[in-house]
Order: structure tokens, then sequence, then C-alpha cells
């Protein structure tokens, strides 16, 4: 059971940690007038360095409170395995705000990211609160309603830095 929950700390922070932040980032590029380009460009790249800290974090962190709860050293593999489920759980979801970028233009992009990203947001609630048996919508609402405030982060940020 324990490694379960390991497992779902992991994806369910990844997914969110991943939506939450792209579209932040995304939609505050966009807002500050980046090109088309620049924006496709900069979410790639962002994805794939993130999603390496987050794994190195992930293990660094599951490792050295396992260390912690044992006094001892422990086995790598269980946060070895945690943090590659992060990489492939941030790179993945990173797709999610991302895509819309990839396939319309900048502003049609921006709404269908926010739309999408919301929704995913939710659903991941959702699911998570529903594997612990408790209240989904409720859930899945916090969950996007929360992730949701990075948009407004992001496109805040990127208002008061316009680079065209």
């Amino acid at each position: 059971m324990k490694k379960r929950a390991l497992y779902l700390r992991t994806v369910i922070f990844g997914i969110t940690d991943s939506v939450v932040s792209t579209v932040g980032l995304l939609a505050g590029i966009n807002v500050a007038g980046a090109s088309h380009a620049t924006l496709a460009v900069t979410g790639i790249v962002y994805a794939f360095v993130e999603a390496f800290s987050m794994a190195v974090g992930n293990f660094l962190s599951e490792e050295s409170a396992e260390e912690y709860a044992s006094r001892a050293d422990v086995d790598d593999r269980p946060s070895i395995a945690a943090a590659v489920v992060m990489f492939a759980t941030f790179v993945a979801a990173s797709l999610i705000p991302l895509v819309p970028y990839l396939l319309f233009t900048t502003w049609i992009a921006l709404a269908a990211s926010i739309a999408v990203s919301i929704t995913a947001l939710f659903i991941a609630g959702a699911l998570s609160a529903r594997l612990a048996g408790l209240p989904r919508s409720w859930r899945g609402f916090r969950m996007a309603l929360l992730g949701g405030s990075a948009i407004l982060i992001g496109v805040a940020i990127g208002s008061f830095f316009p680079v065209g």
C-alpha cells in the first residue's frame, strides 16, 4: 500500500505541477506578445527541462524521507522508479496545455490551452478522490480552481512585460 501511495502522490504531483506551470508559463508569454514559434519552443523546452528537474527532486526527496524514517541507507530502487514515473508523468501532462500551441494560432491556442488544462486538472482531482474514496466533484473542482489560479498569475505577470 505504501508504494501505491508513493506512486499516486508522484502521478498527481506530476500532473498538477506540469499542467499548472506549463499553462501559466505559456499564458503569460502569450499575453506578453511572444511569437507563436517562441511559445511552441518554450513549451517543449520547458516540458523536458522541468520534467528532469522534478524527477531529480522527487528522487532526492523520497530517498531523504526514507533515510530519515529508517535512520539508515535505503534501497534506491523505489526512489528511482518514482523519479521515472515523475519524469514520464510531467512530460505527458505538459502536452495538455502545449498541444493547442502546436495546432492553433496564438489566441485560439491560449483559449484552448486554458480550457483543456482546467478540464484535465478537474479530472485528475476527481480521479485521485475516487481512488481514495472521497467526494469526486469537490476534489476535482478544488484542483481545477487552485491549479487554474496559475493561469491568472501568468497572465498578470505577462501583461507587465510586453515583448512586442
